[in-house]
């Protein structure tokens, strides 16, 4: 007889049930997964080098309640630790300014630089909110550095205007 090379893994989900995973697909999900974080790690050198103070930001927006919560912990079984840093965006950084005035900045690390509409919306509430003087995205380019950062005012900023304006042209029409 002879062996064949199983195609799908069995694991288990949150709730106990088997889930069926492709062998491929698990390897390209740790492929990615890890050159994700080698890509972060380049992002947070690169502001490092630049002379800004940065910190792995662990804060995510409740939207439907209208404030900032602490990022859930995951929990890995299989290396049984928990993972901190789940929070949006991925690295507060802060510049300098003058006394007692400094630029809070929050950078998201994306490799392809493409927002999810949740991520989108959670932007626009920080921005809203004041907690984030402007947000970057940084995406990987083949620029000397190997990273773009993209002003998420300038290119999704207008929307944000737009809506406002809507808002407003409702609340006087009435």
């Amino acid at each position: 007889m002879e062996d064949k090379e199983v195609e799908y893994e069995a694991r288990f989900n949150e709730e106990g049930k088997v889930v069926l995973k492709k062998k491929s697909d698990i390897k390209r999900g740790k492929r990615s997964r890890s050159s994700g974080l080698k890509f972060e790690l380049k992002v947070r050198k690169y502001w490092e080098s630049k002379g800004y103070i940065v910190d792995k930001w662990n804060n995510n927006v409740d939207i439907e309640n209208n404030k900032v919560i602490p990022a859930k912990r995951k929990y890995n079984p299989f290396k049984k630790v928990m993972t901190i840093g789940t929070g949006f965006p991925d690295f507060i950084v802060i510049q300098f300014v003058r006394d007692g005035v400094y630029d809070v900045i929050g950078v998201e690390v994306k490799l392809n630089g493409i927002l999810s509409k949740e991520e989108k919306e959670k932007c626009r509430w920080y921005l809203e909110k004041k907690t984030f003087s402007k947000i970057l995205i940084a995406k990987k380019s083949d620029k000397a550095e190997g990273i773009e950062h993209i002003d998420f005012s300038e290119k999704w900023g207008k929307s944000l205007q737009d809506k406002k304006q809507a808002s407003m042209i409702k609340f006087i029409k009435r």
